[in-house]
């Protein structure tokens, strides 16, 4: 019965909240570490029966097992998902759950790239070979649109209009979106297209409408955007790491540092919050200290 209960909370987050695969494996997961401890501790006996004194007992085994809060606080936010799930379909009474509150820490500041470095990555992918120019091209749609990983894999060649320099995106929630981007990024779509995409999908003989891929023509994953980006910075003359998320945090970034407004900046990234969107108001050390020799008479 309760193998049952999840299979249709798992129903319920992929049809009418559409959540990612990732995120029903995520919730999945989390179901899944909080029903073997239960079973391994000889506590309550079905989901039903978990009352205050189990979830402290779980909170314990968290903390003990020295998961991040981050990670802790994902977890009850899946659980408080789940009885609110089973009690608006009847099959518990209460949420034990729902009076757990964390204690919020403060957000890290997103790690991002000064225009100076991505300068030095974009020299990193000059060049005449097809993969160059497919790295290229790759670089300049992540770093002018801000797009999330899944939706750069995800883009297709419909959803790029070149004329009107705009892409449909399709966000988290399945939440739709344009986004414009500069003619940098046209010129390098444009020559991608024509350099390594087509040849590609011919010599290979694929047939599908993604619009960035690999060596041998076929969509590109996650893993493979990740890995593209470390060999275009062991490529360059930086020794950071990198991760794609990172120039999404750069496109918010610069477009903040430069005057864009915070609602304008929330619209491109796709945050159905603007909470979420202003752990971006934070400025660079080059704006603090351009500002301080402006304005400071002793500067």
């Amino acid at each position: 019965m309760e193998q049952e209960w999840i299979n249709d909370f798992k129903q319920y987050l992929s049809v009418e909240r559409r959540y990612s695969p990732d995120t029903l494996k995520a919730y999945t997961d989390d179901l899944k570490i909080f029903s073997d401890f239960i079973a391994a501790n000889g506590g309550a006996t079905s989901f039903q029966a978990i009352s205050r004194f189990d979830v402290h007992v779980y909170m314990s085994y968290l903390y003990d097992r020295n998961y991040q809060s981050t990670s802790i606080a994902r977890m009850l936010s899946s659980l408080r998902s789940f009885y609110h799930f089973l009690e608006k379909n009847g099959y518990a009474d209460h949420n034990p759950f729902s009076y757990v509150q964390l204690k919020r820490h403060p957000r890290p500041l997103p790690h991002f790239f000064y225009e100076k470095e991505m300068t030095a990555l974009f020299a990193a992918t000059q060049g005449d070979d097809p993969m160059l120019v497919r790295d290229n091209a790759l670089l300049e749609a992540l770093y002018d649109t801000g797009m999330r990983v899944s939706e750069c894999t995800g883009l297709t060649m419909q959803a790029v209009d070149m004329d009107m320099k705009a892409m449909l995106l399709h966000g988290k929630g399945s939440k739709d979106r344009y986004v414009p981007f500069g003619k940098y990024c046209q010129h390098a779509l444009i020559r991608y297209f024509s350099v390594t995409r087509t040849p590609l999908m011919a010599k290979y003989h694929q047939e599908h409408e993604a619009v960035f891929v690999n060596h041998h023509g076929e969509p590109l994953t996650a893993a493979g955007v990740a890995y593209i980006l470390k060999k275009i910075v062991a490529r360059s003359s930086l020794t950071t790491q990198i991760h794609p998320h990172e120039l999404r945090h750069t496109f918010a970034t610069h477009l903040m540092n430069n005057g864009a407004d915070l609602r304008a900046v929330q619209e491109l990234l796709g945050h159905s919050s603007l909470s979420t969107t202003q752990i971006y108001t934070h400025v660079t050390k080059e704006h603090l200290q351009r500002d301080y020799r402006k304005f400071f008479p002793r500067a």
